[in-house]
């Protein structure tokens, strides 16, 4: 008769068995999430796109309302058959790249002003749903459609196919172009590459408040260099061509032109380049090449624009009569400006909302004249609704709460939305919040009405086989963050374990936080197979100021290697169970380029490494994200030469597994396939992984799923369990 204990054991066994398909099939447990949540202004209304369950791929548009969801299009159903064969077109895939967008079926939509009129694409048709009912309509276009948007008035709906923007009447009649096409290499109302990848501005166009008119992005991409990915499985299919910049090189060319829906065009002059104020450095350029955010409200077209360098962001507001611009706010860094998403955001007349340093080194928000606390790390501004700003941000590192400002009421002070410790953030109209919270204890979406809840919007993510256990720690002189996951089956005392390192540990991303994620379950999975695991978040992450953030300016590596050797032995030093003989790192992009360097850099500690889609050659990635951190390649050489790994390859003493998606238009593949050459020409023997079709985010299912066993055995391999 089997034991209680014994029975236990083999249900955590033939869980963690199963963890690596359901892993994939969930795609990281993202489907089933409620997401792109929009509330009407009067706060009647919630819409967002999910699927039906959490191994569902297929995304459906929802509504929420009078605490209920109501299904508004199932791109599954009857009435959108005839789309299941059409190719979506080109600039949408690569717009899902960049968005990292795993599902199919109604991916994003937008709607009018009062939430009523939705548009969305399937497959690059033009649909319309009311709703305050009504079927889902048809509506014929010009070609296939990308990024549709309705009026603010509801009247028509702006699109962009094959690099033109179009109009359309909401009743499909009186289609017109306004703007381009000017060649294959010009588009408009379509976002350039590094917009979308490294700033965070993923539109091409913006409607007027009065329906009449539209600020449209231009970009000629006719200057910059292009890449060639192709499919090795299939040598007959010609490759895909993609503009790339990468650092050093030149920048698509983006300008903003005025467009009335009646056709007259007037272009909007943006100033060539920052004058006083800009810091000067070895390398300075004050051309504003990057127009990082662009919007139009009540009081017109408001555009914030970035110079090379990123040492200076100007906000402009733009005459919509003439195109004239007068520049409302200036911000500079002797490092970089840090961009926060959903800023610079317009109040009314002269009441802007800005990044600021309200005191001490935190990065806060000056909202209309007030700032935010000191020690308020701001995340992002998240909207505006009935005179309250609201936004995320957090006193402690590894939580992220919404708050709220109202400038009107300033007796209130700044407001905590949120309560449970978490990672939170929310959607905003009328009277009504929606509460978007990951705890350690799961995801809900809840619907506040004048802070009262009165709904719930369902989250049907699976949960995960393996239940992550994190011990939270506190480690060393710099009270580096962490998580340490060990076996449920381990008891203290009870035998070494190896360890592997899972951080992410770059800039822009933290994956220390007190919520359930997909890289928690991931590092208890390797824990059940018999590592101790550690994660920590070290200087460059975000959310421990300025200074932190920016440490890793002019070295990517150097001060993030010291970070997690510190915390591995401040872990071990607690926990003696760690076996420091027995120690592996394993990471994706950033940290699969942390990876590779633990093992050349410092044998000493590290015996073995993965390192998946690892950006090895610096020079290889794009202008706006490299170029922040290490400076032009042709003043700064030596910075591209000491953070890229190729010239170190005959240092190579440990165990290197190197994986790759042969589709990456992010981190090209040759990063991995110039590091193996240079391994090889030093003679050290090194695995190289190949994956066919995968992009930079590995989304198919048999692929995902075997990627997390063949880590795993090489890693056990290599440390001898």
């Amino acid at each position: 008769m089997t034991s209680p204990v014994d029975a236990t054991a083999d249900a955590r066994a033939a869980a963690s068995e199963r963890f690596p398909l359901q892993f994939a099939r969930t795609r990281r447990f993202s489907l089933g999430v409620p997401r792109q949540l929009t509330v009407s202004p009067d706060g009647e209304r919630v819409l967002f796109v999910r699927g039906m369950s959490g191994t569902d791929p297929v995304s459906r548009l929802w509504l929420h309302e009078n605490g209920a969801e109501r299904m508004l299009a199932d791109p599954l159903g009857p009435g959108f058959a005839d789309e299941a064969e059409a190719e979506v077109p080109p600039a949408e895939l690569a717009r899902r790249e960049r968005a990292r967008e795993t599902s199919s079926g109604v991916v994003s939509y937008a709607t009018d002003a009062a939430g009523l009129l939705v548009a969305f694409a399937l497959q690059g048709t033009l649909w319309t749903v009311r709703t305050d009912g009504g079927a889902p309509r048809r509506i014929p276009t010009a070609g296939p459609v990308v990024d549709p948007r309705p009026s603010p008035d509801g009247t028509l709906i702006a699109y962009v196919s094959g690099g033109g923007l179009y109009t359309v009447r909401a009743d499909g009649t009186a289609g017109r172009l306004l703007a381009g096409p000017d060649g294959e290499q010009v588009t408009y109302g379509l976002s350039d590459y590094v917009s979308q990848e490294s700033i965070g501005r993923s539109r091409g166009y913006w409607w007027s408040p009065g329906s009449d008119a539209l600020l449209v992005a231009r970009v000629d991409t006719a200057g910059v260099r292009r890449r060639y990915i192709s499919d090795p499985a299939d040598p007959e299919r010609p490759p895909r061509v993609v503009p790339y910049p990468a650092a050093g090189t030149p920048n698509a060319e983006v300008s903003l032109h005025l467009v009335r829906v009646s056709g007259e065009r007037t272009d909007v002059r943006l100033p060539s380049s920052a004058g006083e104020g800009h810091p000067e450095g070895a390398w300075t350029d004050r051309r504003f090449e990057y127009v990082v955010s662009a919007g139009w409200d009540a009081c017109g077209p408001l555009v914030s624009v970035q110079t090379r360098d990123q040492r200076s962001v100007h906000v402009l507001e733009v005459d919509e009569r003439s195109g004239d611009t007068r520049t409302s706010h200036r911000t500079h860094d002797s490092a970089w400006v840090s961009l926060r998403p959903g800023t610079p955001l317009r109040l009314g007349p002269g009441a802007l909302v800005v990044t600021a340093r309200p005191g001490g080194d935190s990065q806060g928000l000056d909202i209309a004249g007030t700032s935010t606390p000191p020690g308020l790390e701001v995340r992002e501004v998240v909207g505006v609704a009935d005179g309250r700003v609201y936004f995320t941000a957090g006193e402690e590192p590894t939580e992220i709460h919404v708050w709220s400002y109202a400038p009107d009421a300033p007796e209130e002070g700044f407001v905590r939305v949120s309560d449970a410790p978490g990672v939170h953030t929310a959607t905003a109209g009328g009277p009504t919040v929606v509460l978007d919270s990951r705890t350690p204890d799961g995801h809900t979406v809840a619907v506040l009405r004048d802070g009262v809840p009165v709904g719930r919007i369902a989250v049907l993510a699976e949960e995960p086989l393996v239940a992550p256990c994190p011990l939270p720690l506190v480690l060393g002189r710099r009270e580096l963050r962490s998580r340490l996951y060990l076996p449920s089956w381990h008891r203290p005392g009870a035998g070494p374990l190896p360890v592997l390192l899972s951080p992410y540990a770059g800039h822009g991303m933290q994956i220390v936080l007190k919520a359930r994620a997909w890289w928690a379950a991931v590092a208890q999975w390797f824990a059940e197979q018999g590592f101790a695991v550690l994660v920590t978040d070290g200087r460059g992450t975000p959310g421990r100021g300025e200074t932190w953030e920016k440490s890793v300016h002019g070295d990517r590596l150097t001060v993030v290697l010291e970070d997690q050797i510190e915390a591995l032995h401040a872990a071990a030093a607690l926990h003696p169970d760690l076996d420091l003989t027995r120690v592996a790192m394993r990471g994706w992009s950033f940290s699969g380029y942390l990876a590779a360097a633990a093992v050349l850099r410092h044998p000493e500690v590290f015996h073995a490494a993965v390192a998946g889609a690892a950006s090895l050659d610096r020079r290889l990635y794009d202008t706006h994200w490299e170029e922040r951190f290490l400076g032009h390649p042709d003043v700064f050489p030596e910075n591209y030469t000491r953070n890229s790994l190729l010239d170190e390859a005959g240092a190579l003493t440990r165990p290197l597994m190197l994986v790759h998606g042969l589709a990456d238009d992010n981190v090209a593949v040759a990063h991995t396939l110039r590091f193996s050459a240079a391994l090889l020409a030093a003679g050290r023997p090194h695995t190289v992984l190949p994956l066919t079709g995968a992009g930079h985010l590995v989304s198919q299912e048999e692929t995902a799923s075997n990627l997390l066993l063949l880590e795993r055995d090489f890693l056990r391999k290599s440390l001898g369990l």
